[in-house]
């Protein structure tokens, strides 16, 4: 797959990194989204999403999960507030350029929860946070906010699925987002990785009202074509954001090239294992 990602040089140290945010979202979209579709596919069938599921995704990101779960019959809203994302999921889930039909009820919305909200709309029975936490300092209060947006939105009892990473011991990528730390240690800043905590899920549901229902680990390797193409995935998490900021782009590409040599296999493809977690919690 040819780059799209532009590496620009900063012109001085502690300037704002200039990122391609289209092609980062490309990026996303082509490379790195697909990772977690064994975590869609887990949820979905444990909860046994169908014709009958009014879902609601948060940072629904370039909509692979959304296209899944509509592929099952449910009716599907999303937001995020990436525009660029939001472009591509309009490709995938509205492709009127194509001349077919979206399945109907499927809504799009850039910003946040709020700006879902329908005049007489029946009440959502799924509500989905798949982009996981536990791995950026304040990833969690985040997350804290789009619930408080979102669970007055859904049916009393609805399910509410909160992803996150698994065990840094059982997640091979985490020597890799190592490199976000020590290069953004200078900054020392909320969006700096960390590894992830035990009951991470469990603290953000508690702090929204939800009610524990059940839990899951899956298995969601990370696999590439090439190192260019691992790193140009990694990146589109914005995981690394903070190093960038910190340092530059061609620093950060350096480092993270070195920390996936010992991950890339004599065909020159990368092979990362990971678990993910997943907490199932219920509205008041």
């Amino acid at each position: 797959m040819t780059p799209t990602l532009v590496r620009q040089h900063l012109p001085h140290a502690g300037a704002a990194p200039r990122v391609d945010l289209c092609a980062r979202a490309r990026d996303w979209s082509e490379i790195q989204e697909r990772m977690l579709v064994p975590l869609y596919e887990a949820v979905y069938e444990r909860l046994d999403v169908g014709p009958a599921t009014r879902l609601l995704g948060l940072g629904c990101g370039s909509g692979l999960a959304l296209l899944m779960a509509t592929a099952r019959g449910a009716t599907v809203t999303g937001v995020d507030a990436s525009p660029e994302r939001m472009a591509l999921a309009r490709e995938r889930l509205l492709p009127a350029a194509w001349a077919t039909r979206a399945r109907a009820g499927t809504r799009l919305v850039d910003g946040s929860p709020r700006d879902t909200v329908e005049p007489g709309a029946p009440a959502y029975t799924l509500v989905t946070a798949f982009e996981p936490i536990g791995c950026l300092a304040g990833d969690s209060e985040g997350l804290g906010g789009l619930l408080a947006e979102a669970t007055p939105l859904a049916g009393r009892g609805a399910a509410v699925v909160l992803a996150g990473w698994g065990p840094p011991e059982r997640c091979a990528t985490t020597s890799v987002l190592r490199v976000a730390t020590k290069l953004a240690e200078p900054l020392r800043s909320t969006g700096s990785w960390r590894p992830a905590l035990r009951d991470d899920l469990e603290e953000v549901a508690q702090r929204a009202g939800l009610k524990p229902d059940g839990s899951g680990r899956v298995a969601c390797p990370f696999g590439y074509a090439d190192v260019d193409s691992a790193v140009r995935g990694l990146k589109s998490t914005g995981l690394f954001d903070a190093a960038i900021t910190a340092t530059d782009q061609v620093q950060v590409d350096k480092e993270l090239t070195e920390a996936l040599h010992p991950h890339q296999r004599q065909d020159g493809t990368v092979w990362m294992p990971n678990v993910f977690r997943y907490l199932i919690a219920r509205t008041p």
